[in-house]
């Protein structure tokens, strides 16, 4: 990130004493912390309600592990999370990319190495986030391609020829101020 900006960031780690030094970490990089775990299930509910800008997540917790956590943050509320453990197994590892985990970091944590890896999740988070915003807009505009397209084989079904369809669909669209898809979705719906 080439503008360091003020992040706030949560801790979630079974250990007090590892939370600790993470909060003086993060600290000294000039972030804040906006909360902290003992368990999953306590993090899962806390990150929710604050709604941090990061998530330092410890794998194997109480109640609930990192893994779930991650896991179902993934579905209700995508954040980038840097995922904490003292354990290298691939499996985890595997689990961890599944659940959209954007940066991975083995204990003990240093600050020279959560700096840059606090850097990374940001960036690819949001480089993330920028890919499902594309997509969501081109699979809107194919779906509503789609449906002037049908719309447009049901005026010419009426004896219209395909521009003149089209031109019908678009002055209908201008005069009640409505988008095409919308004037398509009516066509379609009378036309069935």
């Amino acid at each position: 990130m080439t503008d360091k900006k003020l992040l706030r960031i949560f801790i979630a780690d079974d250990e007090a004493v590892i939370r600790m030094g993470l909060k003086a970490i993060v600290n000294s990089l000039g972030h804040q912390v906006v909360g902290t775990a003992a368990n999953g299930k306590d993090a899962l509910n806390k990150v929710k309600r604050i709604k941090p800008d990061l998530l330092l997540l410890d794998i194997k917790m109480p109640e609930l592990d990192g893994l779930s956590v991650a896991e179902t943050l993934a579905i209700d509320m995508p954040i980038p999370i840097v995922m904490l453990t003292a354990y290298t197994d691939k499996t985890l590892i595997e689990r961890a990319v599944n659940a959209s985990v954007m940066g991975y970091l083995v204990k003990p944590v240093q600050e020279a190495k959560l700096s840059p890896m606090i850097d990374l999740a940001m960036e690819r988070f949001h480089a993330t986030q920028t890919i499902a915003n594309q997509a969501y807009k081109l699979r809107t505009q194919l779906e509503s391609r789609e449906m002037v397209d049908t719309a447009k084989r049901i005026l010419v079904a009426t004896g219209l020829s395909e521009s003149e369809a089209y031109s019908r669909l678009q002055m209908t669209a201008r005069r009640k101020r409505r988008s095409m898809r919308q004037v398509a979705e009516a066509v379609i719906s009378v036309g069935r």
